[in-house]
């Protein structure tokens, strides 16, 4: 091994008193890269608000400030173009962007991180990536219910046979029976918008676990990134990722809605029912 790569390796924030460098075997099983690398917007957002933050409370002079948000700004293109070059020592993207900060501005880069800890930085990601997807699905199943209703209004007289236990039951409109989505979707939405209500929360400032203690304004950071309120307990807002699960939760019962669409648009396009022809663009074989 050669010694730059051993001194990038050795190179981590939390080393302290740990003077070997990581294993490969370890550094490879704890990355959480892979996963983590689409938060890159959402972290250096945050990395900007904080670097505001640091200038208000005077622990960073207004050119120093300037400074870090070019930086960020670079890297950010960097990750924008796909040019950023990621090391097997950075981590997760939270230290590979701060790590490549310290590279462009040399010991400027590393006061991003006064008052700040990754706890809270980890938990900010993830609440803008939760505002972000929430915000995506809601807009994405309102076009797909302005969908079904158009086309429930372009065939509001069709009948067709309703069923239960793929059995022939009762006549209902193709319109009601296209309807009863929009109900569906409109549930998943307003679990959606539940769960973003939750997640509108300010967890940075919460530090490690106890605060950041420097005089950091945190309704500032919060109305620069477009939070509602900031968290009461610095502990709850670092230690529960409730509103990852509630997401997962929404996200997983509006997947059984599509799916259900999904599979009875596959079932009306065959032999045996014939109720609607796919184009092939829309179609594959078996």
């Amino acid at each position: 091994m050669t010694r730059s790569r051993a001194r990038a390796r050795a190179a981590k924030a939390w080393a302290g008193r740990i003077a070997a460098p990581t294993a490969p075997a370890v550094e490879r099983f704890t990355s959480s890269l892979p996963v983590d690398r689409r938060l890159y917007p959402h972290d250096i957002a945050g990395s900007v608000a904080h670097v505001r933050a640091l200038v208000r409370a005077r622990l960073l002079t207004r050119r120093e400030g300037a400074r870090l948000e070019r930086g960020l700004g670079a890297v950010r293109r960097e990750l924008d173009a796909g040019r950023f070059r990621f090391l097997p020592s950075d981590e997760d993207i939270h230290m590979a962007i701060e790590r490549r900060l310290v590279e462009l501005l040399g010991p400027l880069g590393g006061k991003l991180h006064t008052g700040r800890s990754r706890n809270d930085q980890v938990a900010l990601d993830l609440r803008l990536w939760l505002r972000a997807e929430c915000d995506a699905l809601d807009g994405a199943l309102r076009r797909l219910q302005q969908a079904l209703i158009a086309v429930a209004a372009r065939h509001r007289a069709a009948i067709m046979p309703g069923y239960t236990h793929l059995q022939r039951a009762q006549p209902i409109l193709l319109a009601h029976h296209l309807l009863a989505y929009r109900e569906m979707l409109a549930r998943d939405r307003g679990r959606l918008r539940d769960c973003r209500a939750r997640a509108d929360e300010l967890p940075l400032g919460a530090g490690a676990l106890a605060g950041a203690g420097f005089p950091i304004d945190r309704r500032f950071v919060a109305r620069q990134l477009g939070f509602r309120r900031v968290s009461a307990n610095s502990v709850d807002a670092v230690a529960d990722r409730d509103a990852a699960a509630e997401f997962l939760a929404a996200a997983a019962i509006a997947a059984v809605h599509l799916s259900r669409l999904g599979e009875e648009i596959v079932l009306w396009a065959s032999e045996e029912f014939g109720f609607v022809e796919l184009p092939d663009a829309f179609a594959t074989g078996s």
